[in-house]
């Protein structure tokens, strides 16, 4: 993979740490801010739906810019916001900053893969956005528990400082490194939602939004439902996420995304019913992390390389839209996991984040076209962008 890459994956190793670390820092928020844990939950919830309505807005807006500069000013917009958290006093001006970390997210991760997409060829790109987007899941092996852990012997407050960090050391790579790319893309807001007319497409992001929803239904509340060490735990999910994500990469270039996508599926509603035996003993608990991390991270890149292979003429726009799915499902699942949590307790979260998953599953196998998403490198390499 071309050194360029990884100032990308750099970045979504910070945005991913800033948002994920949300669910190992429900405690401390909770009592620094004198609100409920379901109430700290939301604070995902939030970041997520911001950056599923700002994500097509703001590539309207921006779509003259150069990527480069773009990846630039995205960054330097997620660490103003992170600052702003660790500095906000009160729960409402938290929730706020929280938008403003967002809108930069929003901007920076479609941008990555689009740029990713752009700069590999095309049979290696399964493996490029494998690793760019790997930046998300290697965030989750270290980033989070790292942060979980200093939340909890510091302050959660310093956990925001360290990812404000981690956004600079990515915005100085993508200056350093990335070259600059232009990417023909409409800016007009219906154009950018026009490929949702496609049957297809709409299928691709519908199965995005269940997916996200069903597994960070659990993940989200994850403290609430587990009685052993959260940073221990947290790290096995993360690293599982990692190992996931480059194997998804290779098995997608080397057998299609359809049955990476089905297996990955299947596999993690499984995992998610199996919460209550994993909270037998740590042990367990490790072992059960790391598989339900692994599977369910082989879902994403071979979503993005059927979206790739979905909209070739619109590989930015459609990677947007994928992006923005991803945060419905994350807003949904913040949303019904914390009501759960609150009328059914543990019980109700895994019943929902296993319903979710069954959903996601049947709606999956009813839609899914083959032909529609068959690798095809030459159509992709013809019609993709660069």
């Amino acid at each position: 993979m071309s050194s360029r890459l990884y100032p990308l994956a750099a970045g979504n190793f910070a945005i991913g740490t800033g948002m994920f670390v949300t669910a190992g820092l429900l405690s401390p928020i909770s009592a620094d801010l004198e609100i409920s844990r379901s109430a700290a939950g939301q604070l995902m919830t939030v970041f997520a739906l911001a950056y599923a309505v700002l994500s097509p807005l703001l590539a309207a807006l921006t779509v003259g810019m150069s990527r480069r500069t773009l990846l630039l000013l995205a960054m330097g917009v997620f660490v103003a916001g992170n600052v702003l958290t660790a500095l906000a006093p009160t729960y409402p001006l938290v929730m706020l900053t929280r938008v403003v970390a967002a809108a930069g997210a929003a901007m920076f991760t479609p941008t990555s893969s689009a740029v990713a997409n752009a700069l590999t060829a095309p049979e290696r790109r399964g493996r490029a956005l494998a690793l760019v987007m790997g930046g998300l899941s290697v965030s989750s092996a270290i980033g989070v528990p790292l942060g979980t852990w200093l939340g909890e012997a510091a302050d959660w407050r310093a956990t925001l400082w360290m990812v404000s960090a981690l956004g600079v050391a990515g915005l100085i790579g993508v200056a350093v490194l990335v070259p600059d790319v232009r990417i023909e893309a409409s800016g007009r807001l219906r154009e950018r939602f026009a490929p949702l007319r496609e049957r297809a497409v709409l299928a691709v992001m519908v199965t995005q939004l269940l997916v996200f929803a069903a597994g960070f239904s659990a993940y989200t509340y994850i403290g609430s439902l587990f009685d052993l060490p959260l940073p221990a735990l947290l790290w096995a999910w993360g690293l599982g996420g990692v190992v996931g994500n480059l194997l998804g990469g290779r098995l997608t270039d080397a057998y299609g995304p359809r049955r990476m996508i089905f297996i990955g599926l299947g596999a993690a509603t499984v995992f998610m019913a199996l919460i209550p035996v994993a909270n037998l003993s740590l042990p367990v608990a490790l072992v059960w992390g790391f598989l339900w991390g692994g599977v369910g991270w082989l879902i994403a890149p071979a979503q993005q390389f059927r979206t790739v292979t979905t909209v070739p003429g619109n590989v930015s726009i459609g990677l947007g839209l994928l992006s923005s799915a991803q945060y419905f499902g994350l807003f949904v699942a913040g949303l019904a996991g914390g009501a759960a949590l609150e009328a059914y307790g543990r019980v109700g979260v895994v019943v929902l984040s296993t319903g979710l998953g069954l959903a996601a599953l049947v709606f999956t196998l009813i839609t899914y076209r083959k032909a529609a998403a068959t690798p095809s490198s030459g159509s992709v390499a013809e019609r993709a962008p660069a």
